[in-house]
């Protein structure tokens, strides 16, 4: 007769994991949708478990909430839980991880260029060796090749014989994302802004980690244009604000008039109006109804100046109003730069896609 003792079922660790991750994907996703505000996001949860069973049979909120503070991504300041800067980071990550998840095969690289030069990805091809390649790229097999061919066996290498690999020009870009935080990234209840903070997150995170040497500025745009850090992205939430595009696009200008870099572009999130502008007195001329002419005109006389410094412009539009639609059209073609009209659904895929495909191109 066999006996059989059965004692409590303890999950596996990998499927701890799993679970804590899972866990962690939501919490970063409502921080978003909270401004970043831990508390909110903290009784969203407690509202999914009740009526979703969320965290299940392994663990449960109060585990849930030390492993948040055991793992250094929230802290108790005072009464309130806090957003630490690891916190941040993490949601970072988890944007960047949902945006490519949806992403078709295809992108890999480090920003190579279509052309041959300085870097660190060899091709197959050779060529003659010239003074000041390094020794590392000598194709020894081809120089020894040239060799034989002239002398035989007898090995007397000459400096013609030497032919070293070609390697793939791997470049740096200066990017400036403006991101519009106007009254109309919520207007008649449509969330924009919560996606669109989304796609910035991911993609600060893919420079940060991907293109270290790359430059990246942040940039919000309403009544007024002004420069944000990487760590303040979570928490920021649209205002009753209009939409000084012009505003945003000079600021952006600047920026990139004081870096190095060849490369500059600036990729802007919005939904495509712009409605305000300063005067030179100083005062802020608005108008919500329609396509203001003296707005428009002055809006697309600092993309042309974007262009004349060699900037690009690429528009990523987050409504499908056909009037807006031209409006984009009209400042990509002044510009000579890229438009794209997506749903808020798959517009983190075109700005990645696009990011790292606009890097194998020299802007000259």
């Amino acid at each position: 007769m066999l006996h059989f003792e059965y004692s409590k079922w303890v999950p596996e660790p990998d499927e701890q994991k799993n679970k804590l991750d899972e866990l962690m994907n939501i919490f970063s996703y409502i921080l978003i949708q909270t401004n970043g505000n831990v508390e909110e996001a903290l009784d969203w949860m407690k509202f999914l478990d009740n009526r979703y069973g969320i965290f299940g049979d392994e663990t449960n909120f109060e585990e849930f909430l030390q492993e948040l503070e055991r793992q250094g991504y929230i802290e108790r300041q005072k009464t309130v839980y806090v957003l630490t800067d690891k916190g941040g980071r993490r949601i970072r990550e988890d944007s960047l991880k949902h945006i490519f998840s949806s992403l078709k095969k295809g992108l890999s690289g480090s920003h190579d260029t279509p052309y041959e030069g300085e870097g660190v990805d060899r091709t197959s091809e050779t060529r003659p060796y010239r003074f000041g390649d390094p020794a590392t790229n000598i194709d020894f097999t081809s120089t020894l090749s040239n060799t034989i061919r002239r002398d035989g066996f007898d090995l007397r290498l000459q400096e013609e014989d030497f032919e070293v690999y070609e390697v793939e020009h791997t470049t740096a870009c200066a990017t400036v994302m403006l991101l519009d935080i106007s009254h109309s990234m919520i207007l008649y209840g449509e969330d924009r802004i919560s996606p669109a903070k989304r796609v910035a997150l991911a993609l600060a995170e893919l420079i940060l980690r991907k293109y270290p040497k790359d430059q990246l500025e942040l940039v919000l745009f309403g009544d007024q244009a002004k420069r944000v850090n990487v760590e303040d992205l979570p928490f920021v939430s649209v205002g009753p604000y209009h939409t000084n595009t012009k505003a945003a696009l000079g600021l952006a200008r600047n920026l990139l008039r004081r870096t190095r870099n060849v490369n500059k572009q600036v990729f802007m999130i919005t939904d495509g109006k712009p409605s305000a502008i300063y005067e030179k007195n100083g005062r802020l001329y608005r108008n919500s109804f329609g396509l203001d002419p003296k707005i428009v005109n002055r809006t697309l006389d600092e993309a042309v100046a974007c262009r004349r410094e060699k900037i690009t412009i690429c528009t990523f539009m987050v409504a499908q109003d056909p009037y807006l639609m031209s409006f984009v059209q009209k400042l990509t073609e002044m510009n000579r730069g890229r438009a794209y009209f997506s749903s808020l659904d798959n517009l983190g895929e075109y700005i990645l896609v696009d990011y790292v495909r606009n890097r194998k191109r020299r802007v000259s």
